[in-house]
């Protein structure tokens, strides 16, 4: 016999509403994932929906075999401004794969390595912004990390410097904030609310994303260039399989997903700036491995495979960020058979097509997997203590043939800037008892932190 998956006890009708903040839902599945472990189910307006909050029930439902990607409620109401994208298409598409074939080899480790120097450009850019500011400037992570992460999308991925990283805010940094923001809402609204009140806010949204993205494809036709970068496979290049190209349509729709998906790795840097602060014997061993590879010279691609202490980093503030918070996934529809699913070995059982979401929150911090797992520790993300770790609690960037395009560009973006920022910049809390609180839509990031940051002079 089964074991009832535990439900915070609701009101009638409306079920687990006020259970979850709608202007921070995943921080509410966080607390929830603390109270009610590994598997937690709530009802709102008579609908279930299905928690995982451990390793071992995410590993499982992470089986290709059994599970796929689902994709519903906020992904299907992001497809109004980027369709059938690569982020957002549905598993029978086959946009997806067309996309996929595409766009993978130019996110490719070897792809990426060309663009190295252009990172550590625009870190150096942002560090210099600083210096300008003087010693103990006061400043919020999270708002100049935005402008860096939009700022290194659009140069190493589209080749276009926006010079972003001062004066007014790019619109393109509020448009996705509007546009994720709603589409996380708008299923818990009723439609006409949507249609009537919120519905202008994301038509301008998706206008301001999309005139973005046919800038940057007018700007290359206009100006041809030898760069064998994303844009140019986006206008050119062909799948291998059916010989077809992107339409203009499909060109901006990926174009928009692009920075979208980059944007959780401000949000990692961000908490991670907060957990070096908190933990300066992490600090130390950081700066004393930067020291030691790079020397007094330049930051060069070579130096990445050396940093060994900075990968533990960089995959500890992961998981303690959760900064891309959780994904989707559904049981693999079994034709004629609508049986229950059954999870952990027949413990838990749920409908044939219930989609359940994983809360990283509580994957990442499962104590039956890591011990002291509030603890900042690099060390337990590296070599063989990394390799041990359970296939589960190492999803980040999703899973399997959906996992994040990007991981390999997002990888270089957090090792390279969080390389930078140990090495020249001092951190400071302005509240020194500031506590994390995170909010977020398809990124969380912390809430109300500022620092005083002074370039080191070396």
């Amino acid at each position: 016999m089964s074991t009832p998956i535990p439900q915070p006890p609701g009101i009638p009708l409306l079920g687990n509403l006020f259970d979850v903040d709608p202007n921070n839902t995943w921080w509410s599945l966080k607390t929830l994932a603390e109270k009610y472990g590994e598997i937690f189910q709530i009802k709102v307006l008579g609908k279930r929906i299905v928690f995982v909050a451990s390793g071992a029930l995410a590993e499982e439902i992470c089986d290709e075999k059994r599970f796929r990607k689902y994709v519903g409620g906020p992904i299907v109401e992001i497809r109004y401004a980027v369709h059938d994208s690569l982020f957002t298409a549905f598993d029978h598409e086959p946009s997806w794969g067309i996309a996929h074939r595409i766009i993978a080899p130019h996110l490719a480790p070897e792809a990426l390595a060309g663009h190295f120097d252009e990172f550590v450009q625009c870190a150096d850019e942002l560090i210099a912004k600083w210096q300008g500011l003087g010693a103990g400037a006061q400043i919020r992570p999270l708002d100049e990390l935005n402008r860096l992460n939009l700022e290194a999308t659009a140069l190493t991925l589209y080749g276009k410097k926006l010079n972003c990283l001062e004066g007014p805010a790019h619109p393109m940094l509020q448009a996705m904030e509007d546009a994720t923001s709603e589409a996380m809402k708008r299923p818990n609204r009723p439609k006409i609310l949507n249609w009537l009140v919120y519905g202008g806010k994301f038509k301008r949204a998706t206008r301001a994303l999309r005139s973005f993205a046919a800038d940057m494809v007018k700007e290359r036709k206009e100006h041809p260039t030898d760069r064998r970068d994303l844009l140019w496979a986006l206008l050119n290049a062909k799948d291998p399989e059916t010989g077809k190209g992107f339409t203009e349509s499909e060109i901006i729709d990926e174009i928009v997903t692009m920075p979208i998906g980059s944007s959780t790795a401000p949000c990692a840097i961000a908490a991670g700036i907060l957990f070096l602060i908190r933990n300066p014997d992490a600090l130390a061993k950081a700066r004393e491995e930067i020291d030691r590879v790079l020397g007094d010279g330049p930051f060069k691609r070579e130096h990445v495979p050396q940093l060994q202490y900075i990968a533990g980093l960089v995959r500890e503030t992961l998981r303690l960020s959760s900064a891309a918070p959780g994904f989707n996934i559904e049981p693999i529809p079994r034709p004629g058979d609508k049986s229950p699913v059954l999870l952990a070995g027949g413990k838990y059982q749920v409908p044939h097509n219930q989609a359940l979401i994983i809360v990283l929150a509580g994957v990442n911090r499962d104590p039956a997997v890591f011990d002291d797992p509030l603890a900042f520790r690099p060390e337990r993300m590296m070599g063989e203590a990394f390799e041990r770790l359970p296939a589960g609690v190492k999803k980040w960037f999703g899973n399997g043939k959906r996992e994040c395009i990007g991981k390999h560009w997002a990888w270089d973006f957090l090792v390279i800037t969080m390389t930078k920022l140990i090495r020249d910049v001092d951190f400071e809390a302005v509240d020194p008892s500031y506590q994390l609180k995170q909010d977020g839509w398809f990124n969380i990031r912390p809430i109300d932190f500022s620092v005083k940051a002074t370039v080191r002079a070396r």
